[in-house]
């Protein structure tokens, strides 16, 4: 497929061909929602915990006698139902963290791609680079109309980096960093030539 090629001044370099088997697929929301699932499992710190019975402070002696007194029997006041007690089956630390396969991957960051392609959200650079000021970046980006915006590059250029850091609802990534997540997370996803120069090898 023929894509013009933008500049960030909002002008035209060209076109570009862009390869059908990874611009131009039928988009699958059920494995783009799988991928995006995994990532967010990933994502997760999974550092909540609670105490259990036998890591509560208390004494270990029985609270009263075992019969006589009229009420149930109770071995420990570290049991759950009393208040100082510990809790039953509560969340540990542990790993949200789950294995997906890499064709189940590829095949959702190719529609991800391929949706933003059909939606018309796909726009071609020809570099993204030689910004120093945040603000010159930011006029820039108002004229071209990206109020939330995804910029990929095969290498990304330390100074454009820093100048669109501060910009809100823009993000740059490097080829080797693009996710199905950030992808459908922007309005419009922008790819420097080299970058997608860098998606055909990594998809290859």
């Amino acid at each position: 497929m023929q894509i013009e090629i933008k500049t960030l001044d909002n002008g035209s370099a060209g076109t570009a061909e862009l390869p059908d088997d990874i611009f131009g697929a039928e988009p699958r929301a059920d494995i783009m929602a799988r991928v995006v699932h995994w990532q967010q499992a990933k994502r997760r710190a999974g550092t909540h915990k609670v105490k259990g019975m036998g890591e509560v402070q208390g004494t270990t002696k029985k609270p009263f006698r075992q019969k006589g007194t009229g009420n149930a029997r109770q071995g420990s006041l570290r049991a759950p139902q009393f208040r100082t007690g510990g809790v039953v089956h509560g969340p540990v630390v542990r790993s949200h963290e789950y294995s997906l396969p890499k064709k189940v991957r590829r095949l959702g960051l190719i529609s991800a791609l391929s949706q933003k392609a059909r939606d018309g959200k796909l726009v071609v650079l020809d570099a993204a680079s030689g910004q120093a000021k945040t603000r010159d970046l930011a006029a820039k980006l108002k004229v071209l109309g990206w109020g939330s915006a995804l910029i990929v590059d095969h290498a990304v250029d330390a100074g454009f980096l820093q100048a669109s850091r501060n910009i809100v609802g823009v993000d740059v990534l490097p080829t080797i960093g693009a996710n199905v997540y950030d992808i459908l997370a922007h309005d419009v996803l922008a790819i420097t030539t080299a970058g997608v120069e860098g998606l055909k090898e990594r998809l290859a």
